[in-house]
């Protein structure tokens, strides 16, 4: 699953629109033109090209939007003490899979319970413990990397959730 496949399903999954897709990105400290948010979201199988417009999404580009989408969903946050101000610093070194149930969860204020009901409506019957590792830190030593048959999982189950 590509970084381009996550915002696919995950702007269907929310009925995000396109004016709003900018706003997050630019909420997540990057800018973007619709046209260039419209070229990321072009659909492209493993067998065909990718058009010449195509533009295709890195690690950053999707913890951008996901920062993005954090504090659209949930206003911006006030800095702490020492902390500078502006959108949250992205590392990109995070799996995209991981990040994206993280952020999501924060965005829609979700809880573990929640999540739970969200992936068992998508296919997908895990513990809290496993919920828990996949959510940790990466470099704690419970850390579990997600896959993508989860993360497709996941996004279905919030399709169901959200556009119902």
């Amino acid at each position: 699953m590509t970084n381009n496949d996550i915002l696919i399903r995950l702007r269907y999954a929310l009925d995000i629109k396109n004016t709003e897709m900018v706003k997050i990105f630019k909420l997540g400290g990057m800018d973007f033109t619709k046209e260039e948010v419209l070229n990321m979201l072009i659909k492209v199988n493993d067998e065909e090209e990718a058009p010449e417009e195509y533009i295709k999404c890195n690690n950053k580009m999707v913890e951008a939007f996901l920062n993005g989408f954090i504090t659209f969903k949930r206003g911006p946050q006030k800095p702490k003490p020492g902390q500078p101000e502006g959108p949250l610093p992205v590392s990109g070194k995070e799996s995209p899979n991981n990040m994206l149930l993280k952020k999501v969860k924060i965005a829609l204020s979700l809880t573990s319970e929640e999540m739970l009901d969200i992936l068992y409506d998508g296919g997908v019957n895990v513990s809290k413990g496993e919920l828990g590792a996949i959510l940790r830190n990466p470099s704690h030593r419970n850390y579990k990397e997600c896959g993508d048959r989860f993360v497709r999982n996941f996004l279905r189950g919030l399709t169901d959730k959200y556009r119902d």
